[in-house]
């Protein structure tokens, strides 16, 4: 090319724009330069915008506020390096500040970022790249990107980056994204464990902190532990324990090494080792309580499993912790009644501390004044007593019933319900029984049945179906007011719960007055409605539901329509009817009460006092004759709530000396003539057949078929209720009675003068009973087996009809 013109260089210099030397102290100047395109520029605007960032986090707000984010978040990929970096520098120290770090977010700058990290790029851009991701991945849709792109597998190369700043960032971003599923299951695939290992031997204690925690979270994955085990990590956290310049380490190492024991794999490692023996040392060694507490810890998560139990045992564990619980440190002591209490699901350790006189020793921590303390030695002891008679009495001799009756009350709901499952164990020895009951232990019970908490619940109705023997113990948790929350623990859906509630409902209603309470709250329709779920029913369900009819007769007839040869009617028993849908079940006083109606009649079985009973002539006497010498009395008056006291007045309702409630003096005949009659026969069949005969007498005789019309039951009992001035009719004052008032009477005879029949009622006022008798081959002098029959009462009076026979089938229809 030839020369220019001096004509051309004169034009050159006219358009060429003269260097400008810009200084400005405005922020927003120099964010607005970010924009330009030229390079000398912009490596000036990163750099001042770097420095002003550096000043404080007021400036990092500011830079933010002046819209600096988006422009460097572009310039980070830059092909200048010296721009890029220095964008990446002022990025990272402004990504510390959480306002920032929340507004970088929202830029995509995560994949630009991670591909920062690559080899080629040199050691400041490394430094500050991480230092960016760091400040995100604390925020889950972050991490969640980071793993999208891939960005673990750099990331953990750089954690053997010779510059700290690069492995320290390096290193929490891993362990904000470990804190997912996701990438804790990966990271030993990615061979992350060495590298991490590597980090232990940092001069930076920070580092060494970050990796400890990191190893906390990733070695609750049982693949990463496997790792764990191969790079030889387990020996190298014990080198960190043993070595006493780390001791600010210890905290967090133990922590590792309490997850790494769950397996029994690690544990029988470290066995093999020496390293159990290590372990037990430094357990014991002085050291600070909160290092001695994660260490006892240690072995508690150690006992999790029985193969792990069985490697303790045989190093003699319990010898240990039983020094331990002398330790001056209440939070040691507690520590170790913790290990105990998992320790003691092995049969041998419970033995090995009863030895070691360690049971006292817990028994004494109940009176502790940390509340933590008591709570573990609750614990402890509801383990050592758990199948082990000898360390219940243990617990005895040392006073212990009498302080976990008192904790029953405590505000610790972990504490109760140990102290319930305790005092259950142990009242399954009657003197310890005893000692309890004398203690009050039943009525204290009351109490925690009102928690909210399962495992309360559960644990104390257990107690309650171990202390619920006898009649006694049943009527002071009836006083005490325990049916109620007990009752109400049947709508539990807690399952545990339910099976424990169930069980005591079952010991309770051993009681007939207790059967009776339970009833009335509800228990009886809960039970029902559990028996017919298919998730809910259970063996308990069903016994609790079988205890409750079986101690409230007059209910079970009511409801289920039969009683059995084993049900026996006593002095008391009533007959309600047929149980209709959504109608209570009423007592026998409430039923008194009632004024006369329409409705069907109640038949009472009411057996007098035989000494106040004076003897007539005739067996039935007259409605004059029972009401000579009868003045009416009040009948004694219901507790009322103070919105009913206005309707206090009191009602005339029957004589003191009515059969309904004095006794049915024409029963107490019908009873000693049944025995008269049926005593003096030998043959069974003979003795069923005449007191069916009395039966019929004694409600007006046979009555043929075609004539059951005129026997005149209705009106003749009509006129009983009005002469009585109740609905409530005693057996024995009824001269005629149809099918079911014969049953009835022939089924509360027979059970008084010991003889056994069952009671069944029909349709339209049928019911009839059924006997079983052995039919007698006289030919080999031997019994068949047994044969059912129906009695009749109506038509053949003492006539055995044939379980299958037409003429059975014919008395139960119409």
């Amino acid at each position: 090319m030839g020369k220019k013109t001096g004509n051309e260089k004169e034009k050159e210099d006219k358009e060429a724009f003269e260097p400008l030397s810009l200084e400005s102290k405005a922020p927003a100047t120099v964010v607005l330069l970010l924009s330009s395109q030229e390079e000398d520029i912009l490596v000036k605007a990163t750099e001042a915008i770097q420095k002003f960032a550096e000043k404080g986090e007021e400036n990092k707000v500011t830079l933010l506020g002046i819209g600096a984010l988006g422009p460097l978040c572009k310039l980070i990929d830059h092909s200048n390096k010296v721009i890029k970096r220095n964008a990446l520098m002022a990025l990272g120290i402004m990504a510390t500040n959480g306002e920032v770090s929340d507004a970088l977010k929202k830029e995509d700058v995560i994949p630009l970022l991670l591909q920062k990290l690559t080899p080629e790029e040199d050691v400041v851009v490394h430094e500050f790249a991480t230092l960016c991701l760091a400040s995100m991945a604390v925020d889950f849709t972050c991490r969640v990107q980071i793993n999208t792109n891939d960005g673990m597998p750099p990331l953990i190369k750089l954690l053997s980056s010779p510059d700290p700043d690069v492995a320290k960032n390096s290193l929490e971003i891993i362990f904000n994204l470990v804190q997912d599923l996701e990438s804790l299951e990966v990271l030993h695939e990615l061979g992350a464990i060495p590298p991490l290992l590597e980090l232990l031997k940092s001069d930076f204690p920070v580092i060494q902190h970050l990796a400890l925690q990191t190893f906390q979270r990733v070695t609750t994955d049982l693949e990463t532990r496997k790792i764990f085990r191969e790079e030889q990590g387990f020996e190298r956290f014990m080198d960190l324990l043993d070595n006493m310049e780390f001791n600010d380490l210890h905290a967090e190492v133990l922590q590792t090494v309490s997850n790494c024991l769950g397996d029994i794999e690690t544990l029988q490692l470290i066995h093999n080792s020496g390293g159990l023996t290590r372990l037990m040392e430094f357990v014991l060694a002085p050291s600070s309580p909160e290092i001695q507490c994660i260490a006892i810890k240690c072995i508690t998560r150690a006992a999790q499993s029985s193969e792990s139990r069985d490697v303790l045992h045989e190093q003699v564990i319990e010898k240990v912790l039983v020094e331990l619980l002398s330790a001056a440190d209440d939070n040691v002591k507690a520590s170790a009644c913790q290990a105990i209490a998992a320790i003691s699901f092995h049969p041998g350790s419970k033995d090995r501390f009863r030895e070691l006189e360690g049971v006292p020793i817990v028994v004494q921590l109940l009176c502790s004044e940390s509340s933590a303390l008591r709570e573990a030695a609750t614990q402890a002891l509801s383990s050592l007593t758990h199948k082990n008679k000898a360390n219940a009495l243990s617990v005895y001799e040392a006073g212990g019933h009498e302080i976990l009756i008192q904790q029953l009350s405590e505000s610790s709901s972990s504490t109760v319900a140990s102290s319930a499952a305790t005092l259950s164990n142990m009242a399954e020895q009657e003197i310890i029984k005893s000692s309890i009951l004398l203690q009050e232990g039943i009525q204290a019970l009351v109490e925690p049945l009102e928690s909210t908490d399962t495992q309360v619940l559960k644990y104390t109705a257990m107690c309650v179906a171990q202390l619920a023997c006898g009649s006694t113990e049943r009527e002071k948790f009836q006083k005490a007011g325990g049916l109620e929350p007990l009752v109400n623990l049947l709508h539990s859906n807690d399952k545990e719960v339910l099976k424990h509630a169930c069980f005591a409902v079952y010991a309770c209603a051993g009681d007939t007055s207790c059967a009776v309470k339970m009833c009335r709250l509800g228990a009886l329709e809960i039970l029902q409605e559990i028996n017919q779920s298919v998730n809910r029913r259970s063996s308990f369900s069903e016994l609790a539901m079988t205890s409750l009819l079986n101690s409230n007769l007059p209910v079970k007839y009511n409801r289920t329509r039969s009683l059995s040869a084993n049900d026996i009617i006593t002095s008391g028993f009533y007959d309600a009817g047929q149980a209709c849908v959504g109608q209570p079940f009423l007592t026998l006083e409430e039923l008194i009460r009632q004024p006369l109606n329409q409705k069907r009649e109640i038949i009472v079985f009411n057996i007098p006092i035989e000494e106040t009973v004076d003897l007539a002539e005739d067996r039935k006497p007259s409605p004059t004759e029972a009401e000579i010498g009868i003045k009416k009395v009040r009948m004694p008056p219901k507790k009322k709530k103070e919105k009913d006291k206005v309707d206090e007045e009191p009602q005339d309702i029957l004589p003191d000396k009515s059969p309904i409630t004095f006794g049915d003096v024409s029963l107490h005949m019908l009873i000693k003539e049944a025995k008269d009659t049926v005593f003096q026969l030998t043959d069974e069949r003979e003795q069923y057949a005449a007191l069916a005969r009395l039966v019929s007498e004694a409600m007006g005789g046979a009555v043929p078929r075609e004539k059951l019309h005129e026997l005149g039951w209705v009106l003749h009992q009509s006129q009983l209720r009005f002469q009585l001035k109740s609905n409530v009719l005693p057996i024995g004052m009824i001269n005629k009675g149809t099918y079911c008032h014969r049953a009835l009477l022939f089924k509360c005879l027979a059970d008084t003068i010991g003889k056994s029949c069952t009671l069944v009622r029909g349709d339209y006022n049928r019911a009839w009973n059924e006997v079983l008798l052995f039919k007698v081959d006289r030919e080999n002098l031997r019994f068949s087996m047994p044969c059912r029959y129906i009695v009749d009462l109506m038509h053949q009076p003492g006539t055995l009809l044939p379980i299958d026979s037409p003429a059975a089938q014919e008395y139960q229809i119409i």
